[in-house]
């Protein structure tokens, strides 16, 4: 199967699924394999985040329903001023930062959760499917 396109989560039946973590689900081009075994050549015009719920149109052979897979995480937690600076620290060293609340999240990382606790940040441990913010430049389809 080749899928050339991404459709919005929506109202169309999905002929397979396809479990991603974030790095896979972050891509222009990869060779893939469905949940039901199949081979899958994700062929997009450029790079695109994939979210949860999205379909990969493969044309005669249907659509391929991407499920967000769960992953290791980090949730760091602090006073509101103690969160900025860490926000700082995170962006100046381009990491992918998902915010839940009064939190920021990111991918499992025992040098960056080092830092995060030098500084005076709180460290919870779960695991969660992983959807950062896609920034102010970003081009996406959602």
């Amino acid at each position: 199967m080749r899928a050339t396109a991404v459709r919005p989560q929506g109202d169309w039946q999905p002929a397979d699924t396809i479990t991603l973590d974030y790095h896979h689900r972050h891509r222009r081009r990869i060779r893939l394999r469905t949940d039901g075994g199949a081979d899958l050549l994700l062929d997009l015009a450029e790079t695109t985040h994939l979210r949860d719920g999205d379909g990969l149109d493969c044309g005669d052979d249907g659509i391929v329903r991407v499920i967000a897979a769960t992953e290791p995480l980090a949730e760091i937690t602090g006073d509101p001023d103690l969160l900025v600076r860490l926000a700082w620290h995170l962006g100046n060293r381009h990491l992918d930062v998902a915010f839940r609340g009064t939190a920021l999240l990111i991918r499992s990382d025992h040098v960056i959760e080092a830092m995060v606790t030098g500084l005076g940040g709180t460290i919870t441990h779960s695991e969660a499917a992983f959807d950062p913010e896609s920034g102010a430049y970003a081009h996406d389809h959602g």
